[in-house]
């Protein structure tokens, strides 16, 4: 048995160097803790892999902002009738958007829209930025009417104006935590989550040590009685846990486990969701777990971008 603190990991390298592929194969791995398969190439025979095998919550995993120009605001219309869940659109000027969102909102209007001029140059720009991950979704139409589409790199993201930031900028973080947080991380949208599978990681193997992680509770001090319960309590249910593996698989014996294990979540969302986020789960009224690492990563976002996170900083109350 091993007791850690949580923690967590705020991943914006990838986006600030263009890593797309890696991004998504970095959070993708993490639900099989098989991180060490990682490669200089294996980015996109994984993301093949996935979308072969229709798991495209793992393509959430990214975030892609286009300029799109069009003659004629009519050339929109199609898009803002059918917009896929997770995108984001804003208004720069007269025929003229910002439009942003994960792979797989593209991919999904690209099915839903194949036909549809805007939809055509938009995937086509994107498909020939990266292949992998649109290659196998085809439109119709050719690219004319005189629509320009353009992915901007992170350099032009960065330097919108703060309300485009804070709507189509996204950050990705990996937190380490007990799986009762995560039951109500996952609640907030929008955003894209990717977590440490019980069902396929097997804790009883060398890679895990041989034993179940769980997270030091903030509710017990250490020594005290309760935590002495407590930690009876995890060393009885791992115990239970590496017996049951002996005959069943880890899907099976994982319904012995409780919410304080530890687990890895991923967690790729928008600053304008990441505000939401922290208002709410900062506050002296969250679950003292969660609130725990929120009031550990919320220096850091502030750190980074001041004017989209330092006043939530200092309204929180100590």
């Amino acid at each position: 048995m091993r007791v850690i603190s949580p923690g967590f990991e705020v991943l914006d390298n990838y986006f600030q160097e263009g890593k797309v592929l890696e991004q998504i194969e970095r959070c993708g791995r993490v639900c099989y803790k098989s991180e060490d398969k990682i490669s200089a190439e294996s980015a996109p025979p994984f993301i093949r892999g996935i979308i072969k095998r229709g798991h495209e919550s793992v393509i959430e995993m990214a975030n892609l902002v286009l300029d799109v120009t069009a003659p004629e605001e009519r050339f929109f219309n199609d898009f803002f009738i059918h917009v896929p869940r997770f995108c984001q659109a804003s208004m720069i000027s007269e025929g003229r958007f910002i439009i942003s969102g994960n792979p797989r909102s593209f991919r999904d209007l690209a099915r839903i829209l194949p036909d549809a001029p805007i939809v055509s140059a938009m995937s086509a720009e994107l498909e020939r930025n990266y292949p992998v991950l649109f290659e196998d979704i085809k439109t119709s139409v050719s690219i004319g009417y005189g629509i320009n589409v353009r992915l901007l790199p992170p350099s032009e993201v960065d330097s919108l104006d703060l309300p485009l930031l804070i709507k189509h900028r996204c950050l990705l973080s990996h937190i380490i935590v007990n799986r009762a947080v995560t039951h109500e991380l996952v609640r907030h949208r929008i955003a894209s989550y990717l977590q440490e599978s019980q069902r396929y990681c097997r804790y009883g193997e060398e890679k895990f040590g041989g034993e179940v992680t769980f997270i030091r509770p903030c509710f017990f001090k250490g020594g005290s009685r309760e935590y002495g319960m407590w930690e009876r309590a995890m060393k009885d249910t791992e115990a239970v846990y590496l017996d049951l593996l002996k005959t069943s698989s880890p899907q099976a014996a994982r319904t012995v486990l409780p919410n304080s294990c530890k687990t890895e979540i991923m967690v790729h969302a928008t600053l304008e969701e990441w505000q939401h986020i922290f208002r709410l789960r900062a506050s002296k009224a969250a679950d003292p777990s969660m609130r725990e690492i929120m009031l550990m990563m919320l220096p850091e976002f502030a750190k980074r971008f001041p004017a989209v996170f330092q006043k939530i900083a200092d309204n929180v109350e100590n």
